[in-house]
């Protein structure tokens, strides 16, 4: 399984970007997405995440109403609409994918397989 990120790049502050993950390998399945981001001074923090059946999404309460998580099933690939942009959301963005369960988790550990991560910088 493999998962490649894609989509990052310099804005200004107030901007837009959208993250693709695509997904490849036979025998993939995941029951959930997710997308994290790390800068050099924090550990890797939970931003979004989506069930594949149904939808369902969950974000921490710093990028509410400014992302967007989305999927299309027959393309294996799961978006990432980031609006509003601030510095602060300056990041490498990360995606991943939980082959286990259907919790929406915010928790590394949850998930099996990661992509190799985008830079995202916002300019102010």
């Amino acid at each position: 399984v493999q998962l490649q990120a894609s989509g990052g790049g310099l804005v200004q502050a107030g901007g837009s970007l959208k993250l693709s993950c695509a997904a490849s390998g036979r025998t993939f399945r995941a029951f959930v997405m997710g997308w994290f981001r790390q800068t050099p001074m924090k550990e890797r923090e939970f931003v979004a995440a989506i069930r594949w059946n149904t939808g369902t999404t969950r974000y921490t309460d710093s990028v509410k109403g400014r992302f967007t998580i989305s999927r299309d099933n027959a393309k294996n690939t799961v978006f990432l609409q980031m609006n509003s942009l601030k510095p602060e959301d300056t990041a490498v963005y990360y995606c991943a994918a939980d082959s286990d369960s259907y919790y929406l988790s915010s928790s590394t550990s949850a998930y099996d397989y990661w992509g190799q991560g985008t830079l995202v910088t916002v300019s102010s």
